[in-house]
């Protein structure tokens, strides 16, 4: 039998941990491992904003028919103009051209297969570290990946000249993935005079950027957080960024993303565009249409945007209350060690600077779930279990 000689892989080495924390039937369990934001309940939330534009599409919507293959060009354009700012020239002179993608994990994966179709050959070069998924998307894309580097464990913050360094020596036919905020895992941030020294080795050096933007709004605002991005696209003819309203809309199980593309003219652009979308025709056809026009709904209107921001911010704050809590209940404990660079990362993540050997004890020995490397969900901590959350990392400090 052809599938009894197929192997078992191993499960997901986060989603992976979901499931044995479901499994876990300890009762001071906490979960610190995927990236999902909870409230001060525990429970991940469906925003006011999102639950307004649902019940205006229910009244409203007339048709289940099948979207353009790129999704509805009124999504496109507001996506385009939260990415890029509505202000941005490539906008105005068709230098943009945007998809809908299934999250943005799906938008990286489009966005490899037309890079592995039409730059053959190039290597895909990533942060030390990245996401683990990362990797894994751009090799089974067929690319060759490098690393360059960028975080430094001693300073726990973008170790930005030995970035700037490793950059300028990448080819010029090769890509480079940018996180643009809230890095993914270690939560730290290139500053804005790094940005602009990361857009002058782009022009000079020629590579193509590929940008994850994944957090927009969970760093220090929705403005803020694509400026080093604008400082960037406002320097270079070609770009491709990956973006996702999972987090900042809270829209997880809906898989609503977006695969912008900047050419150096309109018509690069435009050509671009169809050659994507005949890369989507052949894996899904078309996107799906809820998610999507929940995010366009509250784009689009006002008051429902309005809304939104008042919820990202609120969000925002939560994430920086929790990192502030757990560098203060871990300096209690533990007073030789300074964990304020805890409260100067960005985002739902902290790279605690655990070993590997910690996460085990402690998912272990006190039921508490991290990723490996030592990943922390900041955005999963709970009041309730901070404290023992805290004596739990102390003690595996003390090992």
């Amino acid at each position: 039998m052809f599938f009894n000689q197929i192997p078992a892989t191993p499960p997901d080495p986060i989603l992976g941990l979901t499931e044995a924390f479901r499994n876990d039937s300890r009762p001071e369990k906490v979960n610190l491992g995927v990236g999902i934001f909870v409230d001060e309940r525990g429970a991940t939330p469906v925003l006011d904003c999102i639950r307004q534009a649902g019940q205006q599409l229910q009244e409203t919507e007339k048709t289940k028919n099948y979207l353009p293959i790129s999704g509805a060009p009124e999504y496109g354009e507001a996506v385009s103009r939260l990415i890029c700012g509505a202000e941005f020239s490539g906008l105005a002179t068709g230098r943009v051209a945007v998809t809908q993608a299934p999250g943005g994990t799906g938008a990286l994966r489009i966005g490899a297969e037309f890079l592995r179709q039409f730059r053959p050959g190039a290597t895909i070069w990533v942060p030390t570290p990245t996401w683990d998924n990362h990797k894994k998307l751009f090799g089974a894309a067929g690319f060759a990946i490098k690393d360059y580097p960028y975080y430094s464990s001693v300073s726990h913050a973008v170790d930005v000249d030995a970035m700037c360094e490793g950059l300028a020596a990448i080819p010029a036919d090769d890509i480079v993935l940018l996180h643009v905020c809230c890095h993914n895992p270690t939560g730290g941030d290139v500053d804005a005079a790094g940005w602009q020294r990361v857009a002058e080795i782009a022009v000079r050096r020629g590579w193509l950027p590929f940008f994850d933007f994944a957090y927009q709004g969970f760093g220090d605002g929705l403005e803020e957080d694509r400026r080093g991005l604008q400082t960037v696209l406002a320097q270079i003819p070609e770009a491709l960024v990956a973006y996702s309203f999972s987090k900042n809309m809270g829209l997880y199980s809906e898989r609503v993303g977006a695969l912008l593309m900047m050419a150096d003219d309109s018509s690069a652009a435009r050509a671009v565009l169809s050659q994507v979308k005949r890369i989507i025709r052949v894996i899904y056809s078309n996107p799906p249409k809820h998610g999507a026009a929940l995010a366009q709904t509250v784009l689009t209107q006002p008051e429902l945007y309005r809304r939104w921001v008042e919820e990202v911010t609120a969000m925002r704050q939560r994430i920086a209350a929790n990192r502030q809590m757990l560098a203060d209940g871990l300096s209690q404990r533990v007073p030789e060690q300074d964990f304020s660079f805890i409260t100067r990362q960005k985002g739902m993540f902290s790279y605690s600077g655990l070993s590997d050997a910690q996460v085990d004890f402690l998912r272990e020995e006190k039921a508490i779930y991290m990723v490996k490397g030592g990943r922390i969900n900041v955005a999963g901590l709970m009041a309730e279990s901070l404290d023992y959350v805290c004596d739990s990392i102390a003690a595996s400090l003390n090992m």
